[in-house]
């Protein structure tokens, strides 16, 4: 899978994709889209020198920046929050007018604010420029807007934070300040409430706390850093989707982190991304001979040339290759954010080659294998968005238009022969080909972009992919490009907030806690763990001289699926007492029975 952008989170307002003038027609984003312009008049009137940016609509909220002559802090929220309510309670009315290019211009101008001219400035000509004004305060605005400031519901000044004009680090940094507004107090208590559980869900804070990994200046930002617990999960990770993949007939292969840079050139990458680039290739490492490598930002390349190695026939495919690899990709300092965007990831990666004809049974086998998987994660509420070229934007080279047109005929007929439901959206495709990306919301409401399937005709023709046809001439292969949970630190990271750290007994870092009473049942304690050991199970011995009440509060914190006590009756009886994290106390339970149950769990690999 190539696609540098894949698998982000949906629902992150910070990250929104923005239009800087106006918002949907619909009444919430209206109201929020006025909300912005009653919070810049607010702070024009606590800063008539203030210079605004953009003010634009962002999922369950909006912002907007300014030029302040002071930076603002949180402590100035609330003052901010009740000149807005004064605003709110004169119920202004919004009225919009029109004005000719230069006319808009001279006004900007004569306002103080330089933003708002080159705004207009790079508007396309013949461009209707407008204006909404309520009371004294005029703004540039393709709107929409509802009526009046009085219809605004109820609404809260979240945080302030810098952001660079038109997110170039070439341009001054701005103050930008985040708001919600909700038509009820009902739903905005309910939004504070979802942030609240968010926050105690972070992953960065869990991940801490449970001893899962780590970052360290000294290695850099952005790389991660497991500890054995969250190495311990990565591999069960792992370990789990091989053996999905290995059962669906994928092969699994290595294909290293280092590519000369030629190869990106060929397949397209490199023009696409080049140096630099958010989400894109990190700089060249060059040899002193002049040589050129890239480290490794997407395994499709790798992964052509592999098959290129061998001679194939139309008898050998389809040829699946799958790849736990890490990569790395180029991340702004400012937009890295815990395990959910990184600068080193490793991904469950897999490159099809087959025939036109084999396009619908390959999507339906990697469908069903991703339906298994998130199943068994817990996500059983997703949908499927069919992700089409912006005809007019991607400037799409007119040679391949056919290829294009194949790869999402086929596409489409592949969702509809398996019955799947899907929301075609343009300008979300890959630079070589249309994809189904497959969305889901996790347990607070938030969408994330998991698993992809992506039909390429371009990239295996750029490469030179051929097969001997059963007509004895070459052919050029088919790519599918696909991806069961994606980055797993990103998925890793959602795990840890899917789950709020307590992890199901299968994926649990640390299945089981043995609890001994007193030093007298430490030995025996050992050697029953070292039996669940060998039994395949994660499992730890707590021999400090604590009290034992201690020792099952510590392990709860620790969120530990199950503790074992110790005492002189269990070992009379060979049995265990049995504590577990939601259920309490299970009672005494005969050694070889646990196992047995336990065993069971894990294979089940249940959600909960």
């Amino acid at each position: 899978m190539a696609e540098l952008d894949d698998l982000p989170f949906i629902g992150d307002s910070h990250a929104a994709s923005v239009d800087e003038l106006s918002a949907p027609s619909d009444f919430l984003s209206r109201m929020r889209h006025t909300t912005a312009h009653v919070m810049a008049q607010a702070v024009r009137e606590m800063f008539p020198d203030a210079k605004m940016g953009i003010g634009p609509v962002i999922d369950e909220g909006f912002y907007y920046d300014f030029d302040l002559p002071r930076p603002l802090t949180p402590d100035d929220l609330p003052a901010i929050e009740e000149r807005m309510a004064r605003i709110i309670g004169e119920n202004l009315p919004l009225t919009r007018f029109v004005e000719p290019r230069e006319q808009a211009r001279a006004r900007v101008l004569a306002m103080g604010q330089p933003f708002k001219a080159e705004l207009i400035d790079n508007l396309p000509q013949g461009e209707e420029i407008s204006f909404y004004q309520q009371g004294d305060f005029v703004d540039l605005c393709r709107g929409p807007h509802i009526e009046s400031t009085g219809r605004i519901g109820a609404f809260k000044l979240m945080s302030v934070a810098g952001a660079y004009w038109r997110g170039s680090e070439k341009n001054p940094q701005l103050t930008r300040i985040y708001g919600t507004a909700w038509q009820k107090k009902s739903q905005l208590q309910a939004y504070l409430e979802r942030l609240e559980e968010a926050k105690r869900r972070d992953h960065r804070v869990l991940g801490k706390q449970l001893g899962l990994f780590a970052f360290s200046e000294e290695i850099g930002p952005g790389i991660p850093l497991f500890l054995p617990k969250g190495e311990a999960i990565r591999h069960t990770m792992e370990s789990y989707v091989r053996d999905l993949q290995t059962r669906h007939g994928y092969q699994h292969v290595w294909t290293g982190h280092l590519v000369r840079e030629s190869l990106y050139k060929k397949s397209g990458h490199l023009a696409k991304y080049g140096d630099d680039k958010p989400g894109g290739l990190f700089p060249p490492i060059i040899e002193p001979d002049g040589g050129r490598f890239r480290l490794k930002p997407m395994n499709c390349p790798s992964h052509m040339t592999l098959f290129n190695t061998q001679r194939h026939s139309y008898r050998d495919l389809p040829v699946r290759y799958a790849e736990f690899a890490t990569l790395y990709r180029y991340e702004k300092s400012g937009e890295l954010a815990g395990l959910t965007r990184v600068r080193s990831l490793t991904q469950d990666d897999c490159h099809i080659f087959c025939t036109e004809e084999q396009i619908e049974s390959e999507f339906s086998l990697a469908l069903t294998l991703i339906r298994e998987s998130l199943t068994t994660y817990g996500f059983t509420d997703y949908y499927v968005r069919l992700s089409l070229p912006d005809k007019d934007k991607d400037n799409l080279d007119t040679a391949d238009a056919d290829k294009w047109e194949r790869a999402t005929s086929a596409l489409r007929s592949a969702l509809e022969a398996n019955g799947v439901a899907y929301v075609p959206v343009e300008g979300e495709a890959a630079f070589y080909g249309p994809k189904a990306d497959f969305l889901a919301k996790d347990v607070l409401g938030r969408e994330w972009q998991f698993s992809t399937i992506q039909v390429d005709f371009i990239q295996p023709a750029r490469l030179g992919c051929e097969y001997i046809g059963e007509d004895s001439k070459p052919h050029t292969p088919v790519v599918l490009h696909r991806a069961v949970t994606g980055s797993t630190e990103r998925f890793l990271g959602l795990l840890i907030e899917q789950y709020a750290g307590a992890f199901p007994t299968w994926l649990a870092p640390e299945q089981v806690r043995i609890l001994p009473i007193a030093d007298r049942h430490n030995e025996w304690s050992q050697n029953l763990a070292q039996r669940l050991i060998e039994s395949g199970f994660r499992v730890s011995v707590d021999v400090r001289s604590e009290k034992t009440g201690k020792k099952i509060a510590e392990a709860q914190v620790a969120k530990v699926p199950f503790m074992l006590v110790i005492g002189d009756r269990d070992i009379e009886a060979g049995n265990v007492s049995v504590r577990h994290r939601e259920k309490g106390d299970l009672g005494p339970r005969p050694v070889e029975q646990f196992i047995t149950d336990l065993s069971a769990e894990v294979q089940a690999r249940t959600a909960s």
